[in-house]
């Protein structure tokens, strides 16, 4: 089968060199995508995890309705698989994420965020049938290690706000986000990548907001600066734009090229949350991210 701009990583490598626009452009995405959780705990400061979501695709929403703009419509037959794509991707994955992030550290949740392309090795193999070779399969076990490494380092260090919870809802969340991407590349071969994302995000949406509509009518919050800025920035920058320059990216690199900007974002949330909300890292929790880090580096290499 084909391989699609949702499954970076398990795309073929990119032939010839890449220009200093997209070397800008891809480093630009990396920042976009790495300050994500970040962004989501300061929400969640003063919003309940369900009502951040709905209020960040509310926002996100109207903007990927006009990239649909002159693109051809999706087809009633590929409705009910396109609205469980977004329930799964967003309904699952960004709900697990949200309440993931508050019963993490910002960093940690990075780090854990950062092992989706690992699960899309497995999935891909496992769905599309595609091999994985023992470097993967090595890639995959270090990423694991460094995943309990990073939790030790974070409980030694006595800044998860839960002892279990939260990292098993990240983990949650990588695995909804990884199948998401897997399973899209079936359908936005037959019907695009602009298209199957706009809609499945729509009915992610639908999904969440009776949930969120319950959340918010039993659980005190207050809607602040801080709040609507942090659902502004993960709707606009992080959904919104963050898919047009992942677009315009794949234009001018292979997907496996592109894909590489996972290495950096941990980076970048990582250094945003220390600076942010002081989480520590110790000794343990920069191994673990060295393993992280070696392990989906090992994952997402392709045989040239």
């Amino acid at each position: 089968m084909t391989q699609n701009v949702s499954s970076p990583a398990v795309l073929p490598p990119v032939r010839g060199a890449i220009s200093p626009g997209s070397a800008g452009a891809m480093l630009l995405l990396a920042l976009m995508w790495g300050l994500t959780i970040p962004a989501t705990k300061l929400g969640l400061v003063t919003m309940p995890p369900l009502t951040l979501t709905a209020l960040r695709f509310a926002i996100a929403v109207p903007f990927l309705m006009l990239l649909l703009i002159g693109r051809k419509r999706l087809p009633w037959k590929a409705v009910p698989a396109v609205a469980m794509l977004g329930i799964v991707g967003i309904g699952i994955g960004q709900v697990a994420q949200t309440f993931g992030v508050t019963g993490t550290s910002a960093s940690a949740g990075t780090i854990i965020s950062a092992t989706i392309p690992v699960f899309v090795v497995i999935f891909a193999a496992l769905r599309l049938k595609q091999a994985i070779s023992r470097v993967q399969r090595l890639g995959v076990a270090a990423a694991f290690v460094g995943i309990v490494v990073v939790a030790l380092g974070n409980a030694e260090a006595g800044v998860f706000e839960t002892t279990i919870g939260g990292p098993l809802w990240m983990l949650a969340s990588a695995l909804a986000v990884a199948f998401y991407y897997v399973w899209s590349v079936e359908l936005t071969e037959r019907y695009g990548t602009v298209v199957v994302a706009a809609w499945s995000t729509v009915f992610g949406f639908a999904a969440v907001l009776p949930w969120a509509a319950w959340e918010a009518s039993h659980t005190p919050f207050e809607i602040t600066a801080q709040a609507v800025g942090a659902a502004a920035y993960l709707g606009l920058i992080a959904s919104v734009a963050g898919l047009f320059l992942w677009l315009k990216i794949l234009r001018d690199v292979s997907a496996g090229v592109a894909a590489s900007v996972q290495f950096l974002q941990p980076v970048f949330g990582i250094v945003a949350s220390a600076l942010i909300f002081g989480d520590s890292i110790g000794p343990l929790f920069v191994i673990g991210v060295a393993l992280i880090l070696a392990g989906l580096a090992l994952t997402i290499r392709v045989r040239g």
